[in-house]
């Protein structure tokens, strides 16, 4: 006999994005069912692979709300400065940056921009608290077949279950099978670039300190991790390069490789050597036509995506997870009900088609190296590092709190 689950929200995909919605919807006692086609990763803590994510201040209070952070292995590192600059590989940064430091955010409460936490960390703390909400479904590994109309949707699993639900979420990622069945159309742009993401040590420490280095093919981030025994002083990195030459850098021995990443980080950290793995992808922006369809919402990847040079996409996401639980922990209304998911797109598209915008802008004005455009960047930099509301402002974004949570 088929088991039948009744729930309020089926979210499909069990990533960050919807892992993280699913705790927060079940944490507020709203019965919600997560299905992911891939197995979850064990609760073992694997070995350190060089991924980690920078958690703004504003998608914290979304996992604390959830009770994920708590559940976080280790204390993450604390992002507490800064630096922007311009340059070339190879050569010494231009004397006029960029400085940020999260005492002058004037933030609702005092603290870092954001913290780096490592991808396995993350996982640990998501599955642990997952399995302590009684009012949540996991199903993992299990394919699912959705059915939506007006009245409610129907989830058919591969395990045999049925779930019945009042909402369905897409958290599939960028080639969401949610979007496309439901017709949802798509604006993409290819920037021509791998996004190469790693691990280095270094010889000191890095204090809280991030650099943003902007290079003409591409940004380039050092983010710091916290210590760990194996690497005392390590940080994270993005670095966007030109597809060729990211082919052949990721191609390159461990010396060679380090070397090339030390010409477009420089030397104040001294020595680096890289540790963990090599990861890649290609970087492309991607924004959904609506991000709602009949008993449909889509978040995180399968509504938008964005150039990381202002590391915000994964923090984007997690405010499309705040601004529906807010709305569905209201208990008001049908939880998939057209009015319902008019507001959630009027909430989020906004804020999502500002930051695509400010990325695509920033990756088009620092992605080259004509002299008058360098200095007048450079110039602009130096302008606003003197401006402190300016500067607020600024760090107000990358601290996240640009959107509705379930704090606001």
């Amino acid at each position: 006999m088929t088991q039948t689950i009744d729930v309020a929200v089926c979210i499909i995909g069990a990533g960050p994005v919807g892992a993280s919605l699913a705790t927060a919807l079940a944490a507020g006692g709203l019965p919600t069912a997560v299905v992911d086609s891939a197995p979850l990763p064990p609760m073992e803590l694997p070995e350190f692979d060089g991924r980690a994510y920078a958690i703004a201040r504003a998608s914290r209070d979304l996992l604390e709300a959830a009770g994920v952070w708590q559940h976080l292995p280790w204390a993450p590192g604390p992002i507490l400065r800064i630096r922007c600059a311009d340059g070339l590989p190879g050569e010494a940064p231009s004397p006029l940056m960029l400085h940020f430091d999260a005492a002058e955010a004037e933030a609702p409460s005092a603290g870092p921009f954001g913290w780096m936490v490592e991808a396995r960390a993350l996982r640990v703390a998501l599955n642990a608290r997952m399995r302590e909400l009684a009012h949540l479904v996991v199903r993992a590994p299990a394919r699912a077949e959705v059915t939506r109309t007006p009245e409610g949707a129907t989830v058919r699993l591969s395990t045999g279950e049925v779930v019945r639900a009042r909402l369905v979420v897409a958290a599939e990622g960028r080639r969401s099978p949610l979007r496309q069945q439901a017709g949802i159309g798509t604006a993409g742009y290819d920037y021509g670039q791998l996004g190469i993401v790693g691990a280095i040590a270094h010889e000191a420490p890095h204090e809280g300190m991030a650099l943003e280095q902007f290079l003409p093919n591409g940004p380039f981030a050092q983010l710091p991790l916290a210590p760990t025994p194996e690497h005392p002083n390590a940080s994270a990195i993005v670095w966007s390069e030109k597809r060729a030459i990211a082919e052949r850098a990721l191609a390159l021995p461990d010396a060679e490789y380090g070397r090339e990443i030390q010409r477009r980080m420089g030397n104040h950290l001294g020595k680096v050597t890289p540790i963990g793995r090599r990861w890649s992808y290609p970087l492309t922006a991607m924004h959904a036509m609506r991000y709602t369809d009949t008993r449909l919402a889509l978040v995180g990847d399968a509504a938008h995506g964005i150039h990381p040079i202002a590391g915000q996409g994964l923090n984007l996401g997690f405010r499309d997870a705040a601004a529906l639980a807010a709305l569905l922990l209201r208990g008001e209304e049908d939880p998939g009900s057209p009015e319902l998911l008019a507001r959630y797109q009027a909430a989020r598209r906004p804020d999502a088609l500002l930051m695509l915008g400010a990325t695509h802008a920033l990756e088009r004005l620092f992605g080259n190296s004509l002299p008058p455009l360098r200095l007048a960047r450079r110039l602009g930099m130096a302008a606003v590092d003197r401006m402190p509301r300016l500067k607020a402002a600024f760090a107000r974004r990358a601290m996240g709190f640009a959107g509705q949570g379930l704090r606001s």
